[in-house]
């Protein structure tokens, strides 16, 4: 029994301390969807539990001994998060050059945007994850991922929470087209420059 309370322990403090990012993602998701209803709610849960999953199922498989994403190079999906910005950005301006009252905050506007903005978010995990499952074992690692499941579950719900501040939707109903794509292109800017992978190119 301690085992397994000693696995869950882990597992709880590897999921906090390698997705604390990811709660800047989810209010942001969070606002967008409360100030012009995109995202839905379910393609915000559900493109956060596809992208945890593609990168837990990447680690596992490294852990395996296949390499399937360079870690010279996984700092250039921090692109995706950067591109929807500047594409949200360029929609705003389009919006305000057109006189338009009410253009839409949303960025990330689908489900494959989620997906792909919670995988570039996280990309750096996988370098966290493959040593520990290589090193702990089948039985352990089914626990560990339980545990990241129930992570994305109480992160969703902390998102919505951390975007429901009246004060906070008002602001970003009527800035919102603005900062969330800044907040995008800032994200991907961090996950580029935090990898070094522009040091490796150049």
């Amino acid at each position: 029994m301690d085992g397994i309370l000693g696995t869950v322990a882990a597992a709880v403090g590897m999921f906090a301390g390698t997705n604390v990012d990811d709660i800047v993602v989810l209010t942001v998701l969070a606002l967008s969807m409360r100030a012009s209803g995109l995202p839905k709610r379910w393609q915000i849960w559900a493109g956060q539990y596809l992208g945890i999953g593609v990168l837990v199922l990447v680690s596992v498989v490294a852990a395996l001994g296949l390499t399937i994403v360079s870690d010279d190079y996984v700092g250039l999906l921090g692109l995706v998060p950067f591109a929807l910005g500047v594409w949200g950005l360029i929609k705003a301006i389009r919006a305000h050059a057109n006189g338009e009252d009410d253009p839409s905050t949303a960025v990330a506007s689908g489900l494959v945007s989620v997906v792909g903005v919670t995988i570039a978010n996280g990309a750096d995990n996988i370098s966290v994850y493959t040593p520990v499952f290589r090193t702990i074992g089948m039985g352990p690692t089914m626990v560990t991922i339980a545990v990241f499941a129930v992570g994305v579950a109480v992160w969703c719900l902390a998102g919505s929470w951390l975007g429901s501040y009246q004060k906070v939707v008002t602001v970003i109903e009527r800035y919102g087209h603005w900062i969330v794509p800044v907040v995008f292109i800032l994200i991907g800017s961090l996950i580029v420059i935090k990898s070094g992978v522009l040091g490796k190119i150049f």
